[in-house]
């Protein structure tokens, strides 16, 4: 039965296409109208996203609660309003509408929480005299444990930096990586660093991509593993801060991580992001980027909506006041211990 309302509701909006003499030709002979572009738009979303299922949308239906906005006389703010707000229904920080004088954004996967992430805090433990190497911030902390924060993934890091870092931690106890806020970037510094905590080939994950323009036409899932790294490795304990803004090559990495034995979570939920990126352009230049490749964690779950760390873990105001980070402090608790993920007596 839902294949019949499904299969009525696109005649129908082929009909409409038709009327509105646009929705039958190709993107590329769309034209440069606030109609043409939300076709456009429309089009591109509909046979290239990934998520539609999995977060139960309509898209047809979008179609013409949106449709039903656009008319031939609004301005380029009017139209970027109508089209962000359509592609807002996607609920995806991956999607994104960019033009020159403003960008479409989703940002309630993070906005809506607590940050649970303070830079005052953090320069309390960073102190004025940390090291750098490349994107990493490190310092040994005063109870003999390391502690890395690595703020994007967009900041480079190379081999030599990441044999640096861990050979000035080599003597310590454990580690505490933070990637709070953790935004994303190159999902290649992901791997690289990840690597340097894996000591055979792991299972990380699968993912697919695009093989029609239905919305369940997807290849069959293929694995993604780690390698180990043939430099330096760490192999001790490890604690990987997490909140709600870690996202996309962020979340992959916290994916990565809860394969790796001698790893535990804390924090927050991470803000997800699990699907990989692609880009369109519509007749009147804007571009648009959205989610294209969807992605699994080893056991075949979703995580574009987030994944649950070891150990919930809020910072608190009584914490803050008195100048102390709540989920650094649990870290550390943690790696003064004999267990982590199966000690449940904190």
């Amino acid at each position: 039965m839902k294949k019949l309302e499904r299969l009525a509701r696109r005649i129908s909006l082929a009909l409409l296409g038709l009327l509105a003499l646009t929705s039958c030709v190709s993107q590329e002979e769309r034209p440069n109208t606030p109609q043409g572009n939300f076709e456009a738009l429309w089009q591109i979303i509909d046979e290239h996203y990934c998520f539609f299922d999995y977060k139960d949308i309509d898209w047809d239906q979008v179609y013409l609660t949106y449709r039903a906005r656009i008319n031939e006389k609004m301005n380029r703010e009017q139209l970027f309003e109508v089209l962000t707000d359509m592609l807002s229904e996607l609920r995806d920080g991956h999607v994104n509408l960019y033009t020159a004088f403003d960008n479409g954004r989703y940002w309630h996967w993070h906005e809506d929480f607590p940050t649970n992430f303070s830079d005052t805090l953090q320069r309390r433990y960073l102190g004025t005299d940390y090291r750098i190497a490349g994107g990493l911030r490190y310092r040994i902390l005063d109870d003999n444990i390391g502690y890395v924060y690595y703020g994007s993934f967009s900041s480079g890091i190379g081999e030599g930096n990441l044999d640096e870092v861990i050979q000035h931690l080599m003597f310590c106890q454990g580690m505490i990586l933070d990637i709070r806020s953790n935004g994303g970037g190159d999902l290649t510094n992901a791997e690289k660093l990840a690597a340097r905590f894996c000591n055979e080939k792991t299972l990380v994950g699968y993912i697919q991509h695009k093989t029609g323009k239905g919305h369940n036409d997807f290849s069959a899932p293929e694995p993604q593993y780690i390698e180990p790294s043939s430099n330096l490795r760490w192999q001790k304990k490890v604690v990987l801060l997490t909140n709600r803004g870690v996202y996309s090559a962020a979340n992959e990495f916290t994916t990565y991580m809860k394969r790796m034995p001698q790893v535990t979570v804390v924090g927050d939920q991470t803000g997800g992001g699990s699907g990989l990126p692609f880009t369109a352009s519509l007749p009147n230049g804007w571009t648009v980027r959205f989610s294209a490749c969807p992605s699994y964690d080893a056991n075949h779950n979703q995580t574009e909506f987030g994944i649950e760390p070891d150990y919930h873990v809020a910072l608190t105001n009584d914490d803050f006041l008195r100048g102390k980070d709540t989920i650094i402090e649990f870290a550390r608790t943690l790696l003064n211990k004999k267990e982590t993920k199966d000690d449940t007596n904190l």
